[in-house]
């Protein structure tokens, strides 16, 4: 997992008599405290020994900041000093900033905190503000979602998206403007024809797949084959899929994606099923690789909240599905994908064939033939969330749950109104008005990840000025 790096300036009065008299004495420890508290979190902290007291102090402590890469900022203000050599630190480093002072009744830290942040207010800036005592216990859970939404931010820019195909099945909500993209988030986007997977699978030889299929083979816990639908043959085709999406991701330096599939591929092909299972993951045939947030049906918003996902949890592993089913009496969505949900879910190990071990690749119902993969994820704390556009406009759905494994009589019924169940399910119990949910939801996709990370989306809206709305009674 990819800690925030984070930089850290101490800001001390410039007046040597108040500096020599008072404030060295207050300021000093407190700089040491907060330096061995941060980086005491889950943080990458890089700060100087020293307090800045000086306009050439804090301009060289912003440059040494830059040299290291530092993607949020702690201004940290535990005495009085001067607000405009805050706000000058700020400006320059020019990165999302969190204004940190205490509540110490000796220090003056309250009025060097409303000093500094009444100034950054009148010129637009906007920080976070944390008056707490280190030993309170209150600034991580103030800062850390604060610190890992900035780093989100910073992350998205200049990233590059892989969009494989055009619009899949008329869903028009997986559609996207790349330069309202470009504006808002900083992400660039690639377009690939996903017949370009299929000439370079093709090329591959079913040799090439080999080694992936024995793979699968040993660790899933059932390989269907049968005569029609799921051959070994079309099931090498899938891995040779996989590892051609994996070599035009690698060739492109693209950093996120999403494929068609349906219906081209699904009827003429086969399904991108593997790569949808293995892309999000961070393990594969090869052994162990960095997460990919990858969705289906070309789903650009759909793959972008999966890549802010990613960002915010430091790394993890990330989920695709439809919201599908809602079942008011027992609280619990049926969150299913039409054939690839990412395999960390199926036991949310890190062992790879503790979760492998849970799925079975079953055959494709549709023309083309192939594996599905089925499981039910494994129970958690779950994140879901859904970046979507009113009028034009990005509104970012919060909806915190739990994946449940249902009981066997929650399942029954399931079965008995839906049919036969051939797909990766999550079953995720929320506290939210169905009705809500339906009236103002913008999607019929959803994305998630494992933990509860509504404090830091709920922080990257504000960062990035888009409206969010958490989904919860």
């Amino acid at each position: 997992m990819s800690a925030p790096k984070v930089g850290l300036i101490t800001f001390g009065d410039e007046r040597a008599h108040e500096w020599e008299r008072l404030f060295k004495a207050l300021t000093v420890p407190r700089h040491t405290a907060a330096v061995e508290y941060f980086r005491s979190l889950p943080i990458s902290l890089h700060a100087s020994p020293e307090v800045a007291r000086t306009k050439e102090d804090i301009d060289g402590q912003v440059d040494a900041l830059r040299a290291a890469g530092v993607e949020a900022f702690i201004a940290h203000v535990p005495c009085w000093t001067a607000p405009n050599l805050v706000v000058r630190g700020v400006q320059r480093l020019n990165l999302p900033t969190a204004l940190v002072s205490n509540q110490h009744a000796g220090t003056h830290g309250t009025v060097g905190l409303l000093g500094a942040a009444g100034a950054l207010a009148q010129i637009g800036f906007p920080h976070l503000r944390v008056r707490e005592d280190f030993e309170s216990g209150r600034v991580e859970a103030k800062v850390l979602p604060f610190l890992r939404a900035a780093a989100a931010v910073r992350r998205l820019r200049g990233e590059v998206f892989g969009l494989f195909g055009g619009r899949s099945l008329g869903i028009d909500t997986g559609t996207f403007d790349p330069m309202q993209w470009r504006q808002v988030f900083g992400v660039d986007v690639e377009h690939i024809d996903q017949l370009e997977i299929i000439r370079r699978a093709e090329l591959m030889g079913e040799a090439a797949g080999t080694e992936m299929v024995a793979w699968l083979g040993q660790n899933v816990g059932l390989v269907g084959y049968n005569d029609q639908g799921l051959t070994p043959a079309k099931l090498s085709f899938q891995a040779r899929c996989y590892l051609a999406t994996k070599q035009i991701i690698e060739e492109k330096k693209l950093d996120f994606g999403a494929v068609k599939c349906m219906p081209d591929l699904t009827t003429h092909f086969v399904p991108q099923c593997i790569s949808a299972a293995l892309m999000p993951g961070p393990y594969d045939a090869s052994g162990k690789k960095e997460s990919f947030a990858f969705a289906c049906e070309s789903d650009g918003d759909g793959a972008l909240t999966m890549q802010i996902l990613k960002h915010i949890s430091g790394g993890l592993p990330t989920l695709f599905a439809d919201l599908s089913y809602l079942n008011a009496e027992t609280r619990t969505i049926y969150l299913p994908n039409c054939g690839g949900m990412c395999s960390w879910y199926a036991g949310r190990s890190d062992n790879p064939a503790e979760n492998m071990k849970h799925i079975e690749l079953r055959p494709a119902m549709r023309p083309g033939g192939g594996a599905i993969t089925y499981f039910r994820a494994a129970p958690g704390t779950l994140t879901l969330a859904r970046l979507y556009r009113k009028a034009g406009q990005y509104v970012l759905a919060i909806l915190p749950g739990e994946a449940v494994e249902p009981t066997e009589a929650e399942y029954a019924a399931f079965v008995a109104a839906r049919g036969k169940h051939q797909l990766p399910t999550a079953f995720v119990k929320v506290d939210v008005d169905f009705e809500r949910l339906v009236d103002e939801f913008g999607s019929n996709h959803i994305s998630g990840v494992a933990g509860d990370f509504v404090r830091e989306l709920e922080a990257y809206g504000r960062l990035m000025n888009i409206p969010t709305i958490v989904f919860r009674d």
